[in-house]
């Protein structure tokens, strides 16, 4: 049996798929991206006047998606500690991956109680965005 989650406090996903499901004692979260979960909008992305992307601050949509798995999180009853492995996409991984990595290690210092990690760089995300995080996390009270 599941429980599937969505929120408010976090972006609408960009197809027909909830923000998480629990099962067991486990919370799975779908892509979640850095997608302002009020307007839309893609932190750091710079466009022209058509609308075509010029260029986008990594570290501002490393921060809005961490903020946004948080949301998720919560709105699930488990907490940023919770997480056991997240999958990370980057479509620029030449560019990206340090500034990315110093960002990680911020929010968690302690590599020790890190979750798992496994970066990709990909060509493409669905939406305008330079991230993406699949993340795993350990429901607590539950098994």
């Amino acid at each position: 049996m599941s429980d599937i989650v969505r929120t408010d406090a976090a972006p609408p996903p960009v197809g027909a798929y909830p923000h998480a499901r629990r099962v067991g004692g486990l919370l799975f979260l779908s892509g979640i991206g850095p997608r302002n979960p009020a307007t839309n909008a893609i932190p750091g992305n710079e466009v022209d006047a058509d609308g075509r992307l010029l260029g986008y601050d990594i570290a501002a949509q490393t921060h809005a998606v961490f903020a946004n798995v948080r949301a998720v999180l919560e709105a699930s009853g488990a907490r940023w500690q919770d997480l056991v492995d997240v999958t990370v996409y980057l479509t620029d991984m030449a560019r990206d991956f340090a500034a990315y990595n110093a960002i990680w290690a911020e929010y968690f210092p302690d590599a020790g109680a890190a979750p798992c990690r496994t970066t990709l760089g990909i060509d493409a995300l669905p939406t305008p965005i330079a991230i993406e995080l699949k993340c795993v996390a350990a429901l607590p009270g539950r098994s």
